[in-house]
Formats: structure tokens, sequence, C-alpha cells
């Protein structure tokens, strides 16, 4: 046709909110992302949207998409790259841009598509959260604002799809630095992204900090999970042991209450204790079990009765009694201790009596026999075996004096009184741990306060004073790198301390509602971690170690 009769080219299409170019679109008061849009644009502005939500993928219908921008303004121009100098209504060469809008909530893939994208600057909305995947896809990003928002936390792991982002915003908002953000320190201590100073609006102790500043240590993350009531076993106890018998988990009960030392077996299938066999005992107090010389023993200590010796037969597959201990020298047993001194086996049974004695038992070709007589008439309450600087150490607990130390002779194969733990009387029991190179005692009262000592030497320095009326029990025990104390009381709540290395002390950790406690025995079972909780008046509680990090 003549020159002067061609048609105009025809506009690209519009959506009524938007004026459009080639490869632009400019969007005020939109009520959704707008959908028909040109094939090319590769820019979009969008001011004053009528809708709060951005969801997936909600602007995959744009692939070629590189820039969501509204016009910058000479107030942002210095941290809006490509900004032109005093520009207020020029669109960025290079952006993506949502600012001044109603935005609240950014569902995952919500950029879903966008590999294009370099710029994403999402300003001055009120958005809440973020989810995980937020800017998953979003493989060019270079840029992200996410300033003046009202965000509070964000997920672990948000930025870690953005493996080339050179900057971030994150100022303006109101981020409380709790657990939930300690992802964010991490990676701020690692990143190579340009991060302009982000403050902590809480808690107290954080409350105008940077969040650069704050060190990993300063968040207590680590707490155990509060979930369904303990499981029981329907019986009382007094005692638990738990011990490992050709590759088989086993816990060994004294149970007063039923006549007899119950001993159960871990099922791995079903992941529980199960009835393995009882061992007649009409008044136990303690039931232990020595693996020794490819043999299992249990020796059973009772109040009235007498007391024994059972070993397993393999050939009729059950417990025979074997030997009976002196009832002249242990009439009133409490605990008993096992343990290997230069390859020989040897137990140690705290008796309470008047007129009894707390004795030593060796281990030869034909059973246990007596070896040693300690601390006479003396109310002997518990006793520990210690090895300290390689040497061996037994410490007993006694109602009518301190507790005495006995080291080891190697010359004479028996042990000499070395002194006392300073001047606590009326201990119930006494247990030891290690925290790193030193070793500490854990001296539980019945009346007055519980101590724990630091050993230092021949003297002992007292390191923590814990309330605890009422206290048979005060058992440590360590799951994995981590140190706890259980103190039990017949009055109150059992309270479970956690060792905190650096204050070397405990602090408060966790209440168990326990009746009664009169021992707390950790038992690793296979993936699973347990607490035994034995009780004098009620069922044996037994509870699963849960490690639950906040900051995941």
């Amino acid at each position: 046709l003549p020159a002067e009769g061609r048609r105009p080219p025809r506009p690209p299409p519009c959506p009524p909110t938007c004026s459009c170019t080639r490869d632009t679109a400019f969007c005020v008061d939109s009520k959704a992302v707008p959908k028909n849009l040109p094939p090319e644009v590769i820019s979009l502005t969008m001011v004053n949207a009528a809708f709060t939500e951005i969801r997936e993928a909600a602007f995959a219908h744009i692939p070629s998409l590189q820039f969501l921008y509204v016009p910058c303004s000479p107030s942002r121009a210095s941290r809006c790259p490509g900004c032109p100098p005093g520009a207020d209504t020029s669109p960025l060469s290079l952006g993506s841009l949502l600012n001044s809008n109603k935005f609240t909530l950014i569902g995952d893939n919500a950029f879903a598509g966008l590999s294009h994208l370099q710029y994403l600057f999402i300003e001055n909305n009120d958005i809440q959260e973020l989810s995980k995947g937020t800017f998953r896809g979003l493989k060019s990003l270079t840029h992200l604002s996410l300033a003046n928002n009202n965000l509070r936390t964000l997920p672990r792991d948000l930025f870690k799809p953005l493996d080339i982002l050179s900057d971030l915003d994150l100022r303006g908002n109101t981020l409380a630095c709790d657990c939930k953000i300690k992802w964010l320190v991490e990676w701020l201590e690692s990143t190579n992204t340009t991060v302009p100073a982000v403050f902590c609006s809480s808690p107290g102790q954080f409350e105008g900090q940077r969040i650069r500043d704050l060190a990993l240590g300063d968040f207590q993350c680590i707490t155990t999970g509060k979930g369904e009531s303990p499981p029981v076993l329907p019986f009382q106890a007094v005692s638990a042991e738990p011990f490992t018998y050709a590759s088989d988990l086993y816990v060994a009960l004294a149970q007063p209450s039923a006549s007899s030392c119950s001993v159960l077996k871990w099922d791995y299938v079903e992941r529980k204790l199960r009835d393995f066999d009882r061992i007649p005992a009409h008044s136990a107090v303690h039931c232990k079990p020595i693996v020794a010389q490819d043999q299992l023993y249990v020796v059973v200590a009772q109040l009235f009765g007498g007391s024994y010796i059972y070993r397993w037969d393999t050939a009729v597959d059950k417990f025979i009694k074997i030997q009976d201990i002196d009832s002249q020298k242990v009439r009133k047993p409490n605990d008993i201790e096992a343990f290997q001194i230069e390859g020989d086996w040897y137990f140690v049974i705290a008796d309470s009596s008047k007129a009894g004695s707390t004795s030593l038992y060796r281990l030869n070709q034909n059973g246990f026999y007596s070896h040693q007589a300690l601390h006479a008439w003396h109310r002997d309450t518990d006793v520990e075996y210690v090895e300290n600087d390689g040497k061996p150490r037994l410490i007993i607990s006694s109602s009518s004096q301190a507790p005495v130390i006995y080291q080891w002779s190697r010359a004479q194969k028996q042990f000499v009184a070395q002194g006392e733990v300073g001047e606590m009387l009326d201990v119930q029991m006494v247990k030891h741990f290690r925290s790193k190179r030193d070793q500490f005692l854990c001296l539980s009262r019945y009346i007055g306060d519980s101590k724990v000592v630091r050993w230092e030497g021949q003297r002992f320095v007292e390191v923590q004073t814990l309330p605890s009326r009422g206290s048979m029990v005060m058992q440590p025990f360590a799951v994995g790198q981590r140190q706890y104390l259980a103190l039990g009381s017949d009055f109150s709540f059992t309270h479970v301390y956690l060792w905190e290395e650096e204050k070397q002390k405990f602090a408060k950790f966790q209440e168990l509602s326990v009746q009664a406690p009169r021992a707390f025995r950790y038992v690793p079972a296979s993936d699973v971690q347990l607490l035994l909780a034995p009780s004098f008046k009620a069922n044996t509680l037994v509870y699963r170690h849960v490690v639950v990090d906040l900051s995941l």
C-alpha cells in the first residue's frame, strides 16, 4: 500500500490498571498480579496494589521479567542500584521493586520462573512473615531489599538459594533476636554479602544490639521436648541397674513390694523393656548385676532374710543361687558398687546397721569371697567407686559422720583410710562426675542443702549448694556431651539440672513429677536415651531424652 495508507503499529496489550510499552508496564491499584501483559515485558512496576498476599508462581506467566519495581525517589536512590541521580519517576534500568504496597505475606515459590531476576526490592510494606522457599529459583538475584517491613523473624536458610547475592538490606524491621534468628548470626559470619547494620528489637537483653555482634553462645536454644506423659513400668522399685550381657541390654530392678529382683530386656524391634526373668527376694533393696569373665552374676541385697549371689545358667536359661553373703557382717545393706582393680573383680556393700560393716568382696574361681571389712558401725548409706589420678578410691557416706575416703594400696591389696569430705553430716548419697580434667562429688542430704564439691588434691572446694529437703537421691548422668544432675525429693518435684562448664555450676533445666524417687538411671538403648526413675511409692517412670534445638 502507499505509505500514507499504512496503519500505525498496534499498541501492545495492556490491563486497564496499567500503562505499557513494549517491554515495561506500570500498574496502579491492581487487584491482582496483571495477566494480559506484552510478552516482551521485562520490567513491571506496581504501586498501591489492592491485594495483600503474593502467592506461589505469581509471576510465572512473565518468564522474561527482570524487574518488578516502582519509580525511584531521591530518598532511596542511594541504596537503589541503577536509580538515576535525582530521579523520582524514572524506572530502574535493572531492578525488581515492590514498594509501598500493602503486602503482608509472600508465599513459597512466589517468584518461581523468574530465573533472570537480578534486583528485588520489597520495601515499605507490612510483611509479617516469609516462607522458607520464598526466594527459591532466583539464581540470578544479586540485590535484595526487605527494608521497612514488619518482619520479626526469618525462616532458617532463607537466603540459601541466592548463590550470587551481593547486597542485602534488612533495616527497618522489628527482628526478635531469639533462637529462630540464631541461623542469621551464623550466616552473617560466613557470607560475603554486604549487609548494612541490623539491630535487635527484642528481647530486652539484646534490644538495640547489632545482630552481627551477637555471639552464638548468647543463644540458649537447647531444651528437651515437652511430649506426652512418660511411659511407666507398673510396679514400685528402689533401685535400677542397666547392664549389657551377650550383646543385649538389660535392666535389673529391686522390687520389695513384689518380693523379687526383676530383670527386663530391651526389645530393639518394639523399642521397649520386656520381662525377662525374676529372682525371688522378699525384701530386696538392691539388685546389682556384674558381668565378669563371661559370666553374669546378680548380687541380691535384702533387709531381712540374708543376701545372696545368683549366676545366670545358660544350660537351663535361669538364675541359680550360688552363694550366701555373711549375714553377721552385712546386716542391713543399702548400696552395692562393682568394679575392677588390676584385673580382679570386686563388689562392695554399704551396710547401714549399727552392728554391721561395709564389706568388700573379691571374685575368684569359685565365687565372690570376703576380702576386707570397711568402716564398721557407722550406719553407712552409700558407697561410690572413683578413680582419680589413676588411684582407685572408695567414698562411703554415713548418717553418723562426714563421708570417708579410702584409697587402694597396691602393696597391701586393700583399701586404706585417707580422710574425709569436709564437714558434711547426714549425707544420704555420694556420686561423682568428671568435667574435662576436674572431678566433682555430688552429696545429697535429706535434711539441709545438698552440695556439689570439686576435688582438688587433698581438699574439696564447694562449688554449689542446692536446696533439697527430703532428698534421698542425687544422681549425675551424661547424655552425649551434656552433663545432667537429677535431684529427687520425697516432698516436691524432682529437679533436673544442666551443667554449665563456663560457670562451673548446674542450672535448673526441668522438673519431673516422681513420687519418692530412690534412684535415677541413664539407659542408652540404641538410638533412644532413657532415664529410669524407680519410685518407692508409685510406678517406675521411664523418661526419654529428646533434644530440641529451637534455632532449627
